[in-house]
């Protein structure tokens, strides 16, 4: 093989690996000298590839390196990808949070809609609620608690560890804004730290007892979940009682 068509081998194995997309030869022709013999340099590298991981391969009328078949299902890579939760679906877990164990039916009235059809699904599939047991009322409906997974993911203990009105309003996380506005703004909210010189006379925080052992996401998903049972809770205050 002449130094002039190695050198032209290099320059198109280079060409097809930079992109991702098959070229078509007249696409390769531009970047090659004038004159190169696109069709026999793509055979012979792709010869050259014949045992290779990678494969010169023939797409229609285009080329580009792939995968060796054989190889395919070793590369696979599965990773787990956090779904982010529904307005409806963090308010529905919020009231079950802190009204558990409770049936859809008083999840509805208290949040006022109807609950769609997939929002327990959701939370049943993350595996942050569970059905226990039913109420010993005609229709015996199923009741709804929080799981361990649920305590795991926002860094709490148990149930007692969830942070009540007063504990979140001293650290800053809910003011007294209408529901929506505040479950806007808390969605959206990471924990900082208090700048109010009595935290160092009363210990740790009730801010950081709500963010202790959660990442950012996880304490601003949170805020957001108590915001939303709070202002409900709020809201019942004023308009009368909700769910007995």
């Amino acid at each position: 093989m002449s130094e002039d068509r190695f050198q032209l081998l290099r320059l198109l194995e280079a060409t097809l690996f930079a992109t991702a997309e098959p070229m078509a030869e007249k696409s390769l022709a531009e970047r090659l000298p004038e004159g190169a013999d696109i069709a026999g340099l793509l055979q012979e590298l792709a010869g050259l590839y014949a045992n290779r991981g990678v494969h010169l391969l023939q797409i229609g009328e285009r080329s580009a390196f792939r995968t060796a078949p054989d190889l395919g299902d070793r590369l696979q890579i599965e990773t787990t990808v956090a779904r982010k939760l529904s307005r409806a679906a963090i308010e529905t877990l919020a009231i079950i949070a802190y009204h558990q164990p409770v049936t859809r039916a008083e999840v509805e009235e208290i949040r006022g809609v109807a609950l769609s059809r997939g929002t327990l699904d959701t939370l049943l599939e993350a595996g942050w609620i569970r059905p226990k047991g039913r109420r010993q009322t005609p229709g015996r409906t199923v009741t709804w608690v929080t799981t361990d997974a649920f305590l795991d993911h926002f860094g709490l203990e148990s149930r007692d560890a969830l942070p009540g009105i007063e504990e979140l309003k001293a650290a800053g996380l809910l003011d007294a804004r209408s529901a929506i506005s505040t479950l806007g703004a808390q969605a959206m909210a990471a924990v900082a730290p208090r700048e109010d010189a009595e935290e160092g006379a009363e210990g740790q925080s009730a801010e950081e007892e709500a963010g202790e052992g959660m990442d950012h996401e996880a304490a601003a998903e949170f805020e957001s979940m108590v915001a939303a049972a709070e202002a409900i809770a709020d809201e019942e205050d004023e308009e009368g009682p909700g769910k007995p």
